[in-house]
This record gives C-alpha cells, structure tokens and sequence, in this order.
C-alpha cells in the first residue's frame, strides 16, 4: 500500500485530494506548508508527494530540491493554478516526474499516479534482481568447504526473502557479521542500507540514542535533531552485533520496535514509523541469561525465529585449507604482490592449530606474519602460534582440559607475551577488547577496579 503525501495550502483542496486517494486504497498524508511537509517526511516514508508549487508567500520548488537529495526520495507530481513551461520544465528538472494544472481532474491526477507508482515498483524490482545477482558474491565470502558450512549457505539462500529477524550464534570471530550480510544481499532489501552496529562497544545512554535517534534539547549536547540507525536503515538491514550485551531497558526498546515497526527518539514525543529487517548476533548463550533473568524471554522469542548457529572453525577443519588461501590471495591484492606464499611447513601449522579466535584469528595473524617478516615467502618459524591442537607441542596436562580453560590458559599465554597490553593482545585473538574484558572477567582475571 503507498503512502501519498499531499501539500496544499487550500484545506478544501487537501481534504478532496485525500478523500480521493483513501477511496483508491492509499494512505494519504496532509500538510499546508514547506515545514509541515518536511516533518511529515522525517516521521514516515512516503511513496509520492502531490505539491503545490504556490504555499502563500513559499514556494514549492524548495521542497523538490529536498526531495531529490533525501536518503529515501519520493517521486513527486506538481501542480498548479499559474501554469507555464518555465515552471514547468524547473519542476522536472528539480526532480518532480510529472505536472498537472488546477483545477485537477480526479481521474486525470488518479491516472498519473498510477503511471508514477507502476514505473517506481518497476525500476524497484529491477535494481532487486540486479542486486539479489550480485549477491552471490556475498555468499561466495562464506568459505564453505565443510558440510556444515554449505548447509549454512544454502539456508542464507532460502531465507534472503523471508522477511523475518534472523538470530545468527557462534562464537567471536566465526563470521557472523559476514553471515547477516549475505542474508541482506540475498533479500529484496539488497538495495536498501545495511547498517551494522557493536551493541557493547557504546555506553547504553549512546547506544540508545545512536538506535532510536534524539530530539534536539534530549540531553547536554543533542543541539540538534538526529535520526537513528533504525531511521537510517528504513527498508534496509539493521545488524545489531552483541545482542547479549544490551541493557533491560533497550532490550524492552528494541521488542517494541519489532512489534509494533515504530520508534520514539530520545526525548521524544511522536512515534515514528520504521521498515526494518533486523538481524542480531551474539557469542553468548541466551537461553541461559534467559534463565538467570539477564534478557527478556520475549525478545528472544521474537528474535529466535530464523537461528543460524555458525560452528567454530575447530570444527570444520577442511575450510582451513580455504580460508587460508583466501586470505593469501587478498594479501596480494592489497600488498600489490604475486608472490607471497607459505612453505608447506608453515601451511602444516596453520592447518594443526585449533584457532580459538576462530577466522579472524587466522586473519589476523596471517596479515600479522607477512607484515612482521621482509620476505615473500613465510616459513613455520615465521608463524606465532600456540601449541597446536594434538600436536607434540601441547602440554601433557592440557589434553585434560575442557575448551574453556584451554581457552583462558591461551588469553593468559597472549596477555603475558604482550605486557598485559588488553588492546594488543585483543587485536592477536581476533575478538574486540570488550570481549576480551568480559573473558577475563568470566575467567576471574580482570585487573581490580
């Protein structure tokens, strides 16, 4: 169902229009001026604006400009009592597709709206199926050796269009960000923004306001009117990383979004109406902060509904091999040289590791070995790695170890060789340095205070 917006300063005018238009099964939005016009705008998306290129003492041609220049623009039919081709051709070149003069013919205007809105569904399904074709290429990014994996591109396949949330687990570094988007390439929202944000890299008052958006005067230093992630990723993908970290309140925001497809900026008054995919993800079990009263049943009911559970790369061995080469070829696009490569030795290593910083673990250190080392070609000496996954080099004591210790022993092996140093040793595992906290938290080994 479109949404007509229709600008008059003529109260018989605007409510004739809007009759017209309900009775044809539009939603029809009035507003007598230039301000009312552009409020209308940033609270809802709109399809068509009907303007009235004379408002009193404005004139209309000020908001064709905006139009044009707006992050969604609407197409736009003008019309008006002073006919003249002058006008005519500013309007069209301003951006406005078509042009009728008063006194409007109903099934004249009813017909040009019609024409407007088929050509804009049309040139919509095109840049869709352009998209949705160059999407592949997004999903070629999942390396998929593995069963495992290729089941998972299958699903991102089958799901695209399934206008839906998707909850995508695993732990940090498997990819999961890569996953939400190639679900977003593989959907009709391909053409629409993909918006990512790190839930628990921002402070909750921050990140509210970065979702939700603010009023100016909201807080100390809100001088003026902010539009949020949500607004900004209007009929596109909102990728909310972390999901686990956010607070009860946001937890609550965030439900009623998905429910009632609205929000409230900081400080605000008015709802606004918002057309979201959202996809969220987390390395944390959220069935038992569910339990333990840490985030709303809910929520993660109403995010549960599509869940692509990512297998830690431990796990699926044969897309080492993959990845490795992937990320070998990429080291050469970037670096500008043909010749980088790895000795058998050195891919062995690589190959026996147990990567508990999963893929962006073997990223980083590969960039990490080739930029340490002045040479093309890296040998296993080149390579700092810890002991490998059932190699002759790994402690007796630790074949005994659940994963979880292994793990914590590893941070603290990482942490000790970089001095302490929170921020290098984060950038060595590949996880954030709020992950890393929180591991050491869990772990006991947060430094106090």
């Amino acid at each position: 169902m479109a949404t007509l917006l229709i600008v008059d300063d003529e109260p018989s005018i605007r409510q004739t229009l809007s009759m017209l238009l309900r009775a044809e099964g539009y939603v029809a939005l009035e507003a007598d001026g230039l301000e009312a016009a552009a409020a209308a705008l940033e609270r809802q998306p709109v399809d068509l604006v009907i303007l009235d290129l004379r408002l009193g003492d404005a004139n209309g041609m000020a908001l064709l400009a905006q139009l044009k220049a707006a992050a969604h623009p609407a197409e736009s039919i003008v019309m008006t009592a002073y006919a003249s081709i002058e006008t005519a051709v500013e309007a069209m070149r301003l951006g406005a597709y078509d042009y009728l003069t008063k006194p409007i013919n109903p099934d004249e205007l009813m017909l040009r709206i019609n024409k407007v809105l088929e050509k804009k569904s049309l040139r919509e399904e095109v840049k869709r199926l352009r998209e949705k074709l160059s999407g592949r290429d997004h999903l070629s990014r999942i390396i998929a050796g593995s069963q495992a994996m290729q089941e998972i591109v299958a699903l991102v396949e089958r799901i695209g269009d399934l206008d839906i949330p998707v909850l995508v687990t695993g732990e940090t570094g498997t990819g999961k960000e890569v996953v939400a988007r190639a679900i977003h390439a593989a959907s009709r929202r391909a053409q629409a923004p993909f918006i990512a944000v790190n839930c628990c890299a921002l402070p909750e008052e921050l990140l509210d306001s970065e979702l939700f958006g603010h009023v100016k005067g909201a807080f100390t230093g809100a001088t003026a009117n902010m539009r949020g992630l949500f607004q900004r990723a209007h009929k596109g993908t909102l990728f909310l990383d972390e999901i686990g970290d956010i607070s009860p309140r946001l937890q609550a925001k965030l439900l009623r979004v998905l429910q009632e497809g609205e929000v409230r900026p900081v400080g605000g008054e008015a709802e606004v109406k918002v057309d979201v995919r959202v996809i969220v993800a987390t390395n944390r079990d959220l069935d038992a902060m569910v339990a333990a009263g840490g985030f709303r049943s809910d929520l993660l009911f109403r995010l549960n509904v599509l869940p692509i559970a990512l297998p830690p790369l431990r796990e699926r061995r044969e897309d080492i091999a993959l990845l490795v080469d992937h990320f070998l070829m990429q080291l050469r696009q970037r670096r500008g040289r043909d010749d980088f490569s790895l000795t058998a030795a050195a891919r062995d290593k690589l190959l026996e590791y147990d990567w508990p910083g999963n893929v962006r673990q073997l990223e980083n250190i590969m960039e990490r070995s080739f930029a340490l080392h002045a040479k093309a070609v890296l040998d296993a000496d080149d390579i700092a790695l810890g002991p490998p996954a059932g190699g002759s080099g790994a402690r007796e004591d630790e074949t005994r170890l659940s994963l979880t210790e292994m793990e914590t022993r590893h941070i603290r092996r990482v942490l000790a060789a970089h001095g302490g140093n929170q921020v290098a040793a984060a950038r060595v595992l590949g996880i954030s340095r709020s992950t890393l906290r929180r591991k050491l938290d869990e772990a006991g080994l947060a430094p106090p205070g």
